[in-house]
């Protein structure tokens, strides 16, 4: 071999080397693209939202690309064990649950709950504060509960599969539920206003999102929700080893907060400030 091959092949080498190291430095974050305003996508089938315009931000502040793919919500961490993605950005809230398999990022929106009924229900009169949280309920929250577990005594609520809002409904604090599942929060949407679910459960940002596109006379009723079974704020999903990227994120976190990039998106895609 003359030593031009020799520098040739040297030279293609060490271009293949450079390719593979900027591939493997690409980190895949998986949402759910179903999930409005948080994730969603448009009519070209493009992925938007609030959490995807924030990965593409945060993978800048770490220094590297970015590439934000789809996931089906019930598959969402067993797809990231399979390192089929490298993090989770899907209105995911943080939980002691969810804790037990992956790890997260410090937590970067607040995401309240709220039931949501059509307008005109008995439910619509329901009287309690404006928000609790069952971190460590104080004697008004344990009183919304209560008039909670009355009100919703006999009914259907519909949520979302595999939510902090199906647990929290499962979890006895406001009694004996009946619970209808769905894959998606579309799903729940579209039979809450068929009549065929006579109370959802879901983030009240998502169902605010729903009733002003659609104009559906959907209308949020009780107190809103935070703590206990529905965590502790929305972080990045993480592998438990990954250990570098967690600080990687934590740190493109910080500097979306301090120079109002969160805050910015949050208001863009809810119309108010949900930065933690």
């Amino acid at each position: 071999m003359n030593i031009f091959k020799k520098t040739i092949l040297t030279v293609l080498a060490s271009l293949l080397i450079i390719g593979n190291v900027y591939a493997s430095d690409k980190i895949r974050i998986g949402t759910e693209g179903a999930y409005p305003p948080w994730n969603s996508k448009d009519a070209s089938g493009k992925l938007i939202g609030f959490e995807v315009e924030l990965a593409y931000s945060l993978c800048r502040y770490i220094g590297r690309q970015c590439e934000v793919v789809e996931q089906d919500w019930d598959g969402m961490i067993p797809a990231l064990q399979m390192r089929k993605f490298d993090a989770i950005m899907a209105g995911m809230s943080i939980t002691d649950e969810r804790k037990k398999v992956i790890t997260f990022s410090q937590g970067y929106a607040d995401e309240v709950a709220s039931l949501a009924v059509m307008k005109g229900s008995s439910l619509e009169g329901m009287s309690t504060p404006a928000g609790i949280s069952l971190t460590s309920p104080n004697s008004d929250a344990k009183k919304a509960l209560k008039t909670i577990t009355a009100a919703l005594a006999g009914k259907t609520v519909c949520v979302q599969t595999a939510t902090i809002h199906q647990n929290f409904l499962e979890s006895g604090d406001v009694g004996s539920v009946k619970v209808r599942t769905y894959k998606t929060q579309d799903e729940v949407n579209l039979d809450l206003t068929a009549g065929r679910c006579d109370v959802a459960l879901a983030a009240a940002a998502s169902i605010n999102d729903y009733a002003e596109k659609s104009g559906k006379a959907v209308v949020l009723v009780g107190p809103t929700f935070s703590g206990g079974a529905f965590g502790n704020g929305v972080g990045v999903g993480l592998r438990k080893a990954d250990t570098q990227l967690e600080k990687d994120f934590n740190k493109a976190i910080n500097i979306a907060r301090k120079n109002g990039k969160i805050s910015e998106l949050a208001i863009k895609w809810f119309g108010f400030d949900a930065s933690m």
